[in-house]
């Protein structure tokens, strides 16, 4: 399978008529919301340092292709959005680039971008860059990022802290064509990445997750039939990608659920509480909706202990059996004479009980040492390209997140 691969492009203040629009205590505009009513294409808002309310809504604020309008912090300064519901709601946008901002103690949800509930017209081209999202003041299906009907986005170098105990670090409903890279996440309640509605093509790659809630990475979901983006989505997920990432802790690290066509490839998985995977079906219409099926798990280092009650939960109304499992590497570190995962089909090319050599995994250096099994392990895919550190993948690939230097 292939997943689409988007870089966006874009220049700060980017065309020969835009203008720099200031926020903050002494500049013309105190408040973001204000600025962005005269804000053009191309144009740049540049908050400065300060504390800012939250409850920021940003209605129909459109860039071009040509021209994106880039919301960003000043050079050296220091900004919060602290309290409100919401820290900035975001609603019918397109070619917005945010960077820099911190979004923390809301009561709702952090950060929130959606269509509008226009479903025929999503909010796209959004690009957020180098802001934290932490500390939710709430327990309940709360989220630092929900994220609905948006196309063409691209999430990097954030930060998910303290997520809600119900809730996600990114939720996405009916998302489509987006990547979420180089991120890190922590302390999630639910689950650090949610991908469903109809979700399809977005591609999480190199990140760092550490005790990223229930699920880690939820790739679909359970969403109510109103909510589907497109309407009429035979499925929770589909095309999705997981890719070098390093993921430690969690009840499940991996949960397929309700997704199709989708690959977990080149990922370390390190010390899950439960289980290292589930296979679930939680929509089931069966007259609607195609059973979760026909996903990968490939040149995997999973490293596990004792408290694994199964290392692949099977939940019932789904096609386990379509699954491809190869070249991963298993290990138990408490139990030599561990005899390897019961998966729903046979592995091709895996490896069970030798140890993947971690130079040291105690200070989160999952580096292969020389001698690790783990090197040239894996078959050759397409994707990814570079591993967690950004070096390229040899010929043959070694499993795991990081390739052998």
């Amino acid at each position: 399978m292939k997943i689409l691969f988007f870089i966006f492009s874009f220049f700060i203040a980017g065309t020969i008529h835009a203008s720099v629009l200031h926020v903050g205590a002494g500049f013309p505009y105190q408040t973001l919301d204000h600025a962005s009513r005269d804000a053009r294409d191309g144009d740049t808002i540049l908050v400065h340092t300060g504390t800012y309310s939250g409850d920021i809504y940003l209605g129909n604020l459109r860039g071009t292709p040509s021209g994106w309008i880039n919301i960003i912090k000043a050079p050296g300064a220091t900004v919060f959005y602290s309290g409100g519901s919401t820290g900035w709601h975001l609603s019918d946008v397109a070619y917005l680039y945010i960077k820099g901002f911190v979004f923390e103690n809301q009561t709702g949800n952090g950060f929130n971008i959606d269509d509008g509930n226009s479903y025929d017209t999503p909010s796209h081209h959004v690009i957020l860059d180098s802001c934290t999202f932490r500390n939710i003041n709430a327990t309940g299906n709360n989220d630092l990022l929900k994220m609905s009907g948006v196309d063409d986005f691209e999430i990097r170098n954030c930060i998910f802290l303290n997520g809600s105990k119900g809730g996600s670090g990114i939720d996405m409903v009916g998302c489509h064509n987006g990547l979420i890279t180089c991120c890190h996440f922590e302390n999630m309640g639910n689950n650090s990445v949610q991908a469903k509605g109809g979700s399809s093509n977005i591609r999480i790659v190199r990140n760092f997750f550490r005790n990223g809630g229930q699920r880690t990475l939820n790739l679909g979901g359970s969403t109510g039939l109103p909510y589907f983006r497109p309407a009429g989505a035979a499925y929770e997920a589909s095309g999705l990608g997981v890719y070098s990432n390093i993921i430690i802790g969690s009840d499940a690290p991996i949960a397929f659920t309700g997704c199709v066509n989708t690959e977990v490839v080149n990922n370390t998985i390190y010390l899950p509480s439960r289980w290292v995977i589930r296979i679930l079906q939680e929509n089931t219409d069966n007259e609607r909706f195609v059973p979760c099926g026909k996903n990968s798990f490939i040149n995997n280092i999973i490293y596990r202990d004792n408290r694994i009650s199964a290392d692949c939960n099977i939940g019932p109304g789904t096609d386990a059996g379509s699954f491809t499992f190869s070249n991963n590497i298993w290990y138990n570190p408490q139990n030599s004479g561990w005899k390897g995962p019961v998966l729903p089909v046979t592995e091709r090319n895996g490896i069970v009980g030798k140890d993947p050599l971690f130079a040291d995994a105690g200070s989160d250096n999952f580096a292969l040492q020389k001698g690790s099994p783990a090197i040239g392990a894996g078959i050759n895919v397409g994707l990814p390209f570079p591993d967690y550190s950004g070096v390229p993948y040899s010929n043959p690939r070694s499993a795991g997140a990081l390739e052998f230097k």
